[in-house]
Formats: structure tokens, sequence, C-alpha cells
């Protein structure tokens, strides 16, 4: 089975980003999709060959991970941005659960937009732990490094330099304003709705084997 490269037709027109800016950065997700499939049918076979003791294969295990994420966290991304901004409901679960976890909504902002304002390449990424449903604003220096285990990602903001350089040049700060002003509510609610079921689930598998 290969993964198959998305399109993403709404990002044509997005307010604060060239039209340019995102062909490009399409281009480069492109590389991370062609880059997993070739990647798991070398290391495939590899292992058919009886090379699972080489160099070559412990250095290119390593890296399926990055180029794998790589291309996972560039469709959350794509997918997380609209241009026709729909503000999160103050009535929904994801806003109630910002204040539970943050104190108020504008706390988690500023907390999210302080995270992409870091010094360092990497990913920003709103966070869901699936065992407490507890949220976080997590720092990913790479695609492979950073991420907290068993949660799962709600929003997701690249600040590679190709995600921003060409339209903003070395001003981050306005990137970082611009893709808040860009965020697909609506998805990022289903991502966190489809979580909605886990925490208890997995609290309760976790006391009746500590039981």
């Amino acid at each position: 089975m290969n993964y198959r490269v998305r399109t993403f037709d709404h990002l044509k027109g997005l307010r604060d980003f060239s039209d340019q800016l995102m062909k490009n950065h399409s281009t480069l997700y492109q590389g991370y999709v062609r880059n997993t499939n070739q990647l798991a049918t070398l290391l495939l076979n590899m292992v058919k060959l009886g090379k699972t003791g080489t160099m070559e294969y412990a250095e290119l295990k390593r890296r399926f991970g990055w180029e794998f994420n790589g291309m996972r966290l560039h469709e959350l991304y794509f997918e997380n941005l609209t241009k026709r901004q729909v503000p999160l409901k103050k009535q929904s679960p994801l806003y109630e659960n910002l204040r539970r976890d943050f104190g108020q909504f504008g706390t988690w902002e500023r907390g999210f937009m302080g995270v992409g304002g870091m010094r360092g390449i990497g990913w920003v990424v709103l966070s869901c732990d699936l065992v407490t449903g507890r949220l976080f604003n997590v720092w990913m220096d790479e695609h492979d490094a950073g991420f907290l285990v068993g949660s799962m990602p709600l929003l997701v903001m690249d600040v590679f330099e190709h995600a921003y350089v060409q339209d903003y040049g070395l001003n981050r700060a306005a990137y970082v304003q611009g893709f808040m002003k860009a965020i697909n509510w609506p998805v990022v609610e289903q991502r966190f709705n489809a979580t909605a079921d886990n925490p208890g689930q997995v609290s309760a598998i976790s006391m009746r084997r500590a039981s």
C-alpha cells in the first residue's frame, strides 16, 4: 500500500499567505509522501534479504519516522487552515476544555503563539492526552522529536522557515498572527470530538489492570 499525495485546494486565496508560498509548501509535502513510500518499500526488502543488522538498515529505519511524521504533520497543518475563519464557539466542548486547562481561552492563545515565537525550527501542536483528556501546547524540534506519547494532535502550526520566509521574511511573529487568523476551528473541533470517548475508556482499562 502506497500513501497518496493529498490536494488542498482550499488553500488557494488564503488571506495572509500567497498562493506561491502554499504551492511551494505543497511541493515540499509531496516529497515527504514520496520518501515515505520509498523507505517503506526499501526497508521491507532489506528485512526479506536479512539485512537488518546493517548500518544502512539502522539509519534508514531511523529516517523513516522523520519522513512519515513530516507527511502527517503537513497534512494536519494544511487541513487546519481556512480562508473563511469561523470563531471557536464558547459553548463547544473544546472551548470549555481550553478554559479548564489554561484558565482562559486568551491564556491558551497567548501560550500557543508564545511557543510559535520560540527560537528554532519545528512545529507547535495543541495536543490532547488521551488518558486524561488534558490539553497541552507542545514544541517539536523536528518531525519525530518532542511529541507527547499517547496524545492526539488537534491544531498544528509549521514554524520551519519554508512555511513563512517567502511572504514574511524573518518576521515570524507576523506569520504566527496570520496563522491564528486562518485556523479552521471546525476541523480542530472534529479532531477533539474524536477523542471525546477515549479518556474514560483508557482510564477505565488502566484502573482495571491496576486492580
